[in-house]
C-alpha cells in the first residue's frame, strides 16, 4: 500500500526527500514507534515527515473528535523534529523516541501549553515546571504535538464532562462513515483519557499519555480499539500530574502496540524524589530480583506454557452483554490454545469493589480540589472582584462563586459526595469501612496470584538472608494464578445520546471491571481483541503488584490475534 497523506504538501516534501519507503508501508501516523524508529535509523524516512503526517491527520479529524485542547505551535514542531534529523544523520546522541511525536493528557504539567485539566477552573494555567514523565519522554528524543481532552479533573468514563467539550468515537470518523450521521448519535470515546485514547487511534500522534484512576485509560483504549496500559502503582511518577484521587491516580500509556507501550514504560519507570507514593530503589531491586527469579523466565517469547490464567467468576455480572462473554471466552480459549493453563477463581469481596471506589475516591477529590479557591491561582468570579473591592469580608461567598463557575457538574457531584463522606457523622460508617473492605480486596488479590506481592515480602526477605534461609523459593506459591483474564467493559462504545444527567449513576457501572486493579494497585492492561458491531472492544489482563513484565508477555501473545 502506498502512503497516503492529509496534505498535498506533506507528500510533495516527501517525493522531494532523500528518504525512500516501501510501497507497502501504510500510513506513517499509524506506524507502531517500533516501525517508525526503524525507518528513521535507516533513513527511509524523516523526522519531519513523520511529524507533518501527524498533523496532516490532525488538521483533517481533530474538529470532528475533539481530541485536543491545545496544540503545540507548528513551527515548535517542526524544529523539534529538524533537531531530531540531525542527531540522527550525524549518529550522534541517538535517543530510544528521536522524532517521535506524542501527546499528553491535559493534566500533566508543561511549561509550554496551558494545563486546564478540562476545566474552566484552570482555563489559562500555565505550569511554571514540567511534569516528571514527560521531561523523562522529552529526554528520549521525543516532541510533543498537544494536550489532548478529559472529563474534567479525571471524573467520567465517557470524556463527556470536559468545558471543551466532548470526544467523538473516531472510530468510523476517521473511516468517513459518520459524515452524515447525527451529532448525537455518535459514540463516546471513554474516559477520562479519552482525548489521548482518540488521537492514538486517529493517527494523530503516535502514543499518548492518560492517568488512570479507576479505568481512564484501559476503557477509552477498549472502545478506541488501541493498546492501553495502567502500570502498577508507584512505579511512574505522579510528580506534576494534577491530582484527583491520590492513591489511586496512576501515570498511564496509550500505543498502538504492546512493544510500544513497553519501550515508554522502560522510559518513564524511574524512582523519583519528588514524588512520596514512588517505589524506592531498593524496592525497585527486590522487585526485579523477584521478576528474574520466575519459573516463566525459561520459556521463549510467545510460549506460554507453565503459565496460570485466572477467570474470576465474581466478573460475570448481569450487565454483561452476550457478545462480550463470548469475547471472552474466546480470548480465554486463544492463550489455552497457546500453552496456558485456565484457572477458575474467586475474589469474594470484589463485589464491594465498585462502591468502595465511590467512597474513597470522592472523599479524596474533596479533599485535593479544596486548594481551588481563585485566589493563588485558577479562575476567580468576577463576583469576587467586586466583593474585595466593597471589602466584603464573607469569604465563604468569596470562594463558592468561584467554585461556582470554575467546577463542572460532575465535579461538583463528586466533590459533595466526597464532603459528605468525611463528615464527622459519616466517616466512621463509610471512609474507614471502605477503607478496611479495600484491604480485604488486596488479601484476595494476594491469595489468587502466585507470585508474591513484594511489598510484603520485602522485609521477610532480608530476614532469612540473615538466617540463611534459601527465600528464592518463597517468592512464588505452589498454587495461584500469574494472571487474570477477564473483559473491560461491559459494552461496546455507547451512543452519546444514552447519557444525560438523570441516568448518571447507571454509567458509574461503566468502571466496574476496572476499578479493582486501581483499589489494589496492580498492573492492568487493555488489547484489543476483535469488533462487535464494527466498534473495536478490548481484553483485560491483570498480575500481581510490580510484575509488569509478565503482563507484557501475556498480552503480546494475546495481541497476536
Amino acid at each position: 500500500m502506498k502512503i497516503l497523506s492529509g496534505s498535498n504538501n506533506v507528500l510533495s516534501n516527501f517525493k522531494k526527500s532523500r528518504y525512500k519507503l516501501s510501497s507497502k508501508t501504510r500510513q506513517l501516523s499509524l506506524l507502531s514507534i517500533t516501525e517508525a524508529n526503524k525507518l528513521l535509523r535507516e533513513k527511509k524516512v524523516s523526522a519531519t515527515t513523520l511529524v507533518q503526517d501527524c498533523l496532516s491527520r490532525l488538521k483533517k479529524y481533530n474538529a470532528q473528535v475533539n481530541a485536543f485542547i491545545e496544540i503545540q505551535k507548528e513551527e515548535v514542531i517542526l524544529q523539534k523534529a529538524r533537531e531530531a534529523e540531525n542527531r540522527i544523520n550525524e549518529g550522534i546522541n541517538n535517543k530510544l523516541l528521536d522524532g517521535i511525536p506524542i501527546a499528553y493528557k491535559d493534566n500533566f504539567c508543561t511549561q509550554d501549553l496551558t494545563t486546564t485539566c478540562g476545566s474552566n477552573m484552570l482555563r489559562n494555567f500555565t505550569s511554571p515546571f514540567n511534569a516528571t514523565v514527560v521531561e523523562l519522554l522529552q529526554d528520549a528524543g521525543s516532541i510533543i504535538i498537544g494536550k489532548t481532552n478529559m472529563d474534567e479533573y479525571g471524573m467520567g468514563s465517557a470524556n463527556l464532562y470536559s468545558a471543551f467539550g466532548p470526544v467523538y468515537n473516531p472510530h468510523k470518523i476517521i473511516s468517513d462513515q459518520e459524515s452524515n450521521i447525527d451529532k448525537y448519535e455518535k459514540r463516546v470515546a471513554g474516559g477520562s483519557s479519552g482525548g489521548s485514547a482518540a488521537a492514538v487511534a486517529s493517527g494523530m500522534c503516535f502514543a499518548a499519555l492518560g492517568s488512570d484512576t479507576g479505568g481512564s485509560v484501559r476503557l477509552p483504549a477498549s472502545y478506541c480499539g488501541v493498546i492501553g496500559f495502567k502500570p502498577s502503582y508507584g512505579l511512574c511518577s505522579r510528580w506534576g500530574l494534577i491530582t484527583y484521587a491520590n492513591s489511586f491516580d496512576t501515570v498511564g500509556i496509550i500505543t498502538r502496540t504492546v512493544d510500544d507501550s513497553q519501550l515508554i514504560f522502560d522510559i518513564i519507570s524511574k524512582y523519583d524524589e519528588k514524588d512520596s507514593t514512588s517505589l524506592s530503589p531498593k524496592l525497585r531491586a527486590f522487585n526485579s530480583l523477584i521478576s528474574y527469579n520466575s519459573p516463566l523466565n525459561k520459556n521463549e517469547p510467545l510460549d506460554l506454557s507453565g503459565l496460570r490464567v485466572g477467570v474470576p467468576k465474581e466478573y460475570m455480572v448481569s450487565e454483561l452483554s452476550e457478545p462480550i462473554i463470548k469475547l471472552w471466552k474466546k480470548g480465554i480459549s486463544f492463550l489455552k490454545s497457546q500453552g496456558a493453563t485456565i484457572i477458575s477463581v474467586s475474589c469474594q469481596n470484589i463485589k464491594y469493589a465498585l462502591s468502595t471506589y465511590y467512597i474513597l475516591a470522592p472523599a479524596e477529590a474533596s479533599s485535593n480540589l479544596a486548594r481551588y479557591d481563585g485566589i493563588r491561582y485558577g479562575h476567580q468570579s468576577e463576583k469576587n472582584l467586586s466583593q474585595l473591592i466593597n471589602n466584603n469580608e464573607n469569604t465563604e461567598l468569596l470562594y463558592a462563586n468561584t467554585r461556582d463557575e470554575g467546577f463542572g457538574i460532575e465535579v461538583k457531584r463528586r466533590i459533595m459526595l466526597g464532603t459528605f463522606t468525611l463528615t464527622t457523622g459519616s466517616y466512621e460508617n463509610y471512609y474507614l469501612r471502605a477503607q478496611k473492605i479495600r484491604k480485604l480486596i488486596q488479601l484476595d488479590f494476594n491469595k489468587i496470584f502466585r507470585r508474591q506481592n513484594p511489598l510484603q515480602q520485602y522485609f521477610q526477605y532480608f530476614i532469612n538472608q540473615n538466617n540463611n534461609n534459601n527465600s528464592n523459593n518463597s517468592f512464588y506459591k505452589k498454587e495461584g494464578v500469574d494472571v487474570l483474564i477477564t473483559p473491560v467493559t461491559i459494552s461496546i462504545s455507547p451512543k452519546i445520546s444514552d447519557y444525560n444527567n438523570n441516568n448518571f449513576l447507571n454509567f458509574y457501572v461503566n468502571d466496574i471491571f476496572t476499578i479493582p486493579a486501581n483499589l489494589v494497585g496492580i498492573p492492568a492492561i487493555s488489547i484489543p481483541f476483535g469488533k462487535l458491531h464494527n466498534y473495536p472492544i478490548g481484553l483485560q489482563l491483570m498480575s500481581q503488584y510490580g510484575d509488569d513484565l509478565t503482563l507484557f508477555k501475556v498480552a503480546k501473545t494475546l495481541e497476536q490475534i
